[in-house]
């Protein structure tokens, strides 16, 4: 390892080779504190040329990888298991181009998902990918999991967001896949082997990624409604009146909205009362009667007795007020204290069977639960979180999580739904994925592993 660390230092400067064990710490647990393990150290390259040859130098020595963007994961996708060398990929910030006529930008893997906003907004162009994170979480990282968000209702996950790649792979070789083209049927698309493989297959260095007109109109609404069932319906009725001009539609139960009010200062709630179910919605796009549609379409559900209250933003001020509420959520859910995560995607049209069968059977099976449910109800994607606020009564509801689990990942496959929507497996969920994954499925998933990483020196102990 010494020699190893020489060679690295040599590569990229003494500097950008963390080794004492105080400065390679915060690399090496996970957002949630829920992993920590060990490496050997740290390294922060500058350029795609220097990847590869670290890349190089620890294959050589037999050493392996993991990937690290802004360590904001969910699974403990980025934190390594024992022995690793984290290969911190944050110094490389660069936006390289940005194309206005064919709507694309390029960017570097260590850019923060809001710097490419930014970026974006700075040539009167959007990118839709946005997440609580986003300050934080790199692209590198966003794109390794298949980052969803609040907007995959309109413009999809990261994956329908990325024209193409740029690679080192396991041999140290350099992909530039960086193509710009909505249309390239030239065979394989080899960029959607990356995306969502959790820096398994390959270090994603750089990515070119879709732009889009900004809106010019947008409108923001928070609306309490009579049940997950009657924000279905709203949804339905919303995009039949405004089409594709529903951007996000998010779903935030009772339990979610307490904790951001207890933990997070400076919040309030939009709604007198307490309603059990609320969603936030919001349309944009450049039709000057969105605030119309919006407000007619309330108006609407509320005398079929789908809505009960509403409140909706005039100014970005409000509007912000109210996305604050939903992007803090995870936040005071990690003040509060551990809680059994799930990150499952359903039919939208099986939500509220989802979340009515869950409630009732894990109730059943354990008392004095507490339920936190919020979640991207346009795209189906539940956040579905579990915990006892008694703090001796929780630990021992944490020691069930394998139960628990069971329950519900038995059931979201039932409906024909996926156990991770946006997180990836990570650790949190390798061995869980055996479960709901055909023998088939994960044969070949194996195969596309032996293909580009052989010697499985990428990530190791992640997704597989």
């Amino acid at each position: 390892m010494n020699a190893l660390i020489g060679t690295l230092q040599s590569l990229i400067g003494e500097r950008h080779v963390l080794t004492s064990v105080a400065d390679v710490a915060p690399f090496c647990t996970d957002w949630r504190g829920r992993y920590t393990g060990q490496a050997h150290c740290v390294v922060l390259p500058s350029n795609v040329t220097e990847v590869a040859a670290i890349v190089d130098a620890c294959m050589t020595a037999n050493v392996a990888i993991v990937p690290q963007g802004g360590n904001t994961g969910l699974c403990g996708g980025a934190t390594p298991v024992g022995g690793e060398v984290v290969v911190c990929l944050r110094r490389m910030n660069a936006i390289r181009s940005v194309d206005t006529e064919n709507n694309a930008i390029i960017v570097e893997a260590g850019c923060t998902l809001a710097a490419v906003q930014d970026a974006a907004a700075a040539a009167d162009r959007l990118f839709p990918l946005s997440l609580a994170a986003e300050g934080s979480a790199t692209i590198g990282g966003n794109l390794s999991t298949n980052a969803g968000g609040v907007q995959v209702l309109r413009y999809g996950n990261a994956r329908e967001l990325t024209l193409g790649l740029e690679v080192v792979l396991a041999d140290g070789r350099i992909w530039n896949g960086l193509r710009a083209l909505r249309k390239d049927n030239t065979g394989y698309d080899l960029k959607q082997l990356f995306i969502g493989a959790e820096g398994t297959l390959g270090l994603i260095t750089a990515a070119t990624l879709k732009l889009f007109p900004k809106p010019r109109v947008r409108v923001t609404a928070w609306v309490a409604v009579t049940g997950p069932a009657a924000a279905v319906q709203l949804l339905g009725r919303l995009r039949g009146a405004a089409g594709d001009h529903v951007t996000a539609f998010e779903l935030v139960g009772r339990s979610a909205l307490e904790l951001v009010l207890r933990h997070v200062p400076g919040m309030r709630a939009p709604l007198a009362g307490s309603p059990a179910w609320q969603v936030l919605i919001e349309l944009s796009g450049a039709r000057e009667d969105l605030p119309v549609t919006l407000e007619q379409a309330l108006q609407d559900a509320a005398e079929e007795g789908l809505v009960e209250d509403a409140v909706i933003a005039f100014s970005d001020t409000q509007s912000h007020a109210l996305w604050a509420l939903r992007e803090n959520i995870s936040e005071a859910q990690r003040i509060e204290g551990i809680s059994i995560k799930h990150d499952v995607a359903v039919p939208v049209s099986s939500i509220a069977e989802f979340i009515t069968r869950a409630d009732a059977l894990l109730s059943a099976a354990f008392s004095g639960l507490r339920i936190v449910c919020f979640g991207h109800i346009g795209d189906g994607n539940l956040h579905y979180n579990l915990s006892k606020p008694n703090t001796q009564n929780n630990d021992e509801f944490i020691a069930q999580t394998s139960d628990v689990n069971r329950v519900v990942h038995d059931l979201v496959s039932a409906l024909g739904g996926s156990i991770s929507a946006e997180h990836g497996l990570g650790q949190l969920k390798r061995e869980e994925v055996l479960r709901y994954k055909s023998v088939v499925e994960m044969d070949l998933m194996h195969a596309v592993k032996r293909a580009l990483d052989p010697r499985c020196l990428l990530n190791p102990g992640k997704l597989l």
